[in-house]
């Protein structure tokens, strides 16, 4: 348990890394946030933050929703036996069809 705690660290930290240093964010905050400020220079640093710190929570909340699914579903999926011989015959289709695809483009 304590490896799987500490690459779970690893990751959330390498996650933050790359998250900090996208710019997309960063412009993307500069281009969408300035018209929701009330133009006061002295307050305008306090409201990106604030702004900024809005849509980090509501980010988490929804990627947290995410998440929660997503485990359910797996925990669903794995239990069920006609769901897992769903996916595995719709995979060997999709297969069948790229090895048709591929043979008859090579002709």
């Amino acid at each position: 348990a304590g490896k799987s705690h500490e690459a779970g660290h690893r990751i959330a930290r390498r996650g933050a890394l790359i998250n900090i240093l996208n710019p997309k964010l960063s412009i993307f905050f500069l281009a969408l946030l300035p018209p929701f400020l009330s133009g006061s220079p002295e307050t305008a640093t306090l409201e990106m933050a604030l702004l900024g710190g809005v849509f980090m929570a509501m980010t988490f909340a929804v990627l947290m929703i995410y998440g929660l699914f997503a485990a359910k579903m797996r925990d669903w999926l794995l239990g069920s036996a006609t769901a897992m011989r769903w996916i595995n015959r719709s995979l060997a289709a999709i297969f069948i069809a790229l090895a048709a695809r591929l043979a008859w483009e090579r002709t």
